[in-house]
């Protein structure tokens, strides 16, 4: 299907409030999304592959087809990224090592990961790293960073440690700076008799992480919060709170997560209330149904929301933005494809916006200018800008894409154990 004469019209039209679509494009070519790989086989990984999940993580469904190697991930990884417009990271977790040698958590080195290196260089991604404090026969107590036992604690310490070490070779070997998230579920099921304490030892274990003798001139360490999780209903020691004050007085790059708040509350708010105070800022966007259930990334109005907070606000450069969802219920390459998608068209919707206009009318009290101007964006013709990029960078209009997806499950998924 040619697009030009739609999006000739819709040039046309965005050209009347001031807006330059083929700017809007560059702009949009410019932002990397990173598309996390715990997606392709449900957050198992090639360290145990026959162990349950644990620390607050669940996956549902059975879809036949996940990836039970790094070799499949990889290749689906790639189908998927064929049909996603723009460029692109890869975020891994630790629990993905790719290597013949078998090694302990605490004792990952850059060579275990080398195959991912190589994977990424040719292919021009960028990679994102995290430590996996989950999912471990040192997982114990439902804590990690947190226990109360110093050889525990020591195990976690030391595979964070190695973490940045792995996080900081991808960015020197790629030549774009990797960002490492540490997120732990430590917790307890019920009310605690000592809040504080567990949080103490959190606070010591991060400032050994952090002072470690690392190169850090090729990544950046995150810290992320979280309401509470399975097994950690009733207290978190990571929470929101603790790491916003962590990142602003150790001077980390803050991670904010969708799912990791209360229902109530929402993630595109609290973009410009932390933004004066933190360099760097990591997102995780994902859809959360009723809690952090992980669910894949819509165009609903929280990531549109997302999307317009960072770019009405010039923070393009400073926010790191990464997807968190894994659905094993629906083909999981059709499930990265979506959320990558919609990531992208709110911030092609974003970057549309007459954002010096709208601050104008604000500026001059005029809110029923800016209030009409909000609603009329919502039917201008934002599609046929995004059906024009997809033709030029060759990824199928629509729901095209579906039918590649669907092709390569009957030639390659549904072959596999």
């Amino acid at each position: 299907m040619n697009t030009s004469t739609a999006y000739n019209e819709a040039r046309t039209r965005f050209a009347e409030i001031g807006i330059d679509t083929e700017a809007a494009l560059t702009a949009l070519d410019a932002i990397p999304v990173s598309m996390h790989c715990w997606q392709g086989d449900d957050v198992v990984g090639f360290e145990f592959p026959d162990v349950a999940l644990s620390g607050g993580i669940q996956t549902t469904g059975n879809y036949p087809g996940k990836a039970h190697t790094a070799e499949e991930l990889r290749s689906d990884a790639e189908a998927a990224m064929a049909l996603i417009p723009g460029r692109k990271r890869f975020n891994l977790h630790a629990l993905y090592i790719d290597s013949d040698e078998k090694v302990s958590r605490d004792k990952i080195e850059p060579k275990h990961f080398e195959r991912w290196v190589a994977w990424a260089k040719s292919r021009g991604l960028g990679l994102d790293f995290n430590p996996s404090c989950f999912s471990h026969p040192k997982f114990v107590d439902g804590m990690t960073l947190a226990h109360p036992d110093p050889a525990i604690r020591r195990f976690w310490i030391d595979h964070c440690i190695a973490s940045r070490r792995i996080s900081d070779y991808f960015g020197q070997e790629l030549g774009t700076k990797s960002v490492m998230n540490i997120w732990i579920p430590d917790g307890m099921k019920d009310q605690p008799a000592d809040r504080l304490a567990p949080r103490q030892r959190l606070l010591d274990a991060l400032d050994e992480i952090m002072s470690a003798n690392v190169p850090a001139a090729h990544h950046l360490v995150a810290v992320e919060g979280k309401l509470f999780g399975i097994g950690a209903e009733s207290y978190t020691v990571g929470s929101n709170e603790f790491y916003m004050a962590y990142a602003v007085s150790r001077k980390t790059a803050l991670c904010l997560d969708a799912g990791h708040f209360h229902p109530t509350e929402v993630v595109s708010d609290k973009i410009s209330a932390v933004e004066p105070f933190v360099q760097d800022l990591l997102l995780h966007v994902t859809r959360s149904v009723r809690w952090d259930s992980d669910h894949v990334v819509t165009l609903d109005d929280e990531t549109q929301a997302i999307a317009s907070e960072i770019v009405r606000n010039g923070l393009l450069g400073r926010v790191h933005i990464g997807l968190d969802f894994f659905d094993a219920s629906i083909n999981r390459i059709a499930a990265w494809v979506i959320g990558m998608r919609n990531m992208k068209k709110a911030l092609l919707r974003a970057l549309l916006e007459p954002t010096e206009t709208l601050r104008r009318a604000e500026a001059e009290l005029d809110f029923t200018t800016r209030f009409a101007l909000f609603e009329e964006l919502k039917s201008m013709p934002w599609s046929a800008v995004w059906d024009q990029y997809c033709e030029r960078q060759g990824v199928g209009i629509g729901a095209e894409w579906l039918a590649t997806v669907k092709k390569y499950e009957a030639e390659v998924l549904v072959k596999r154990r």
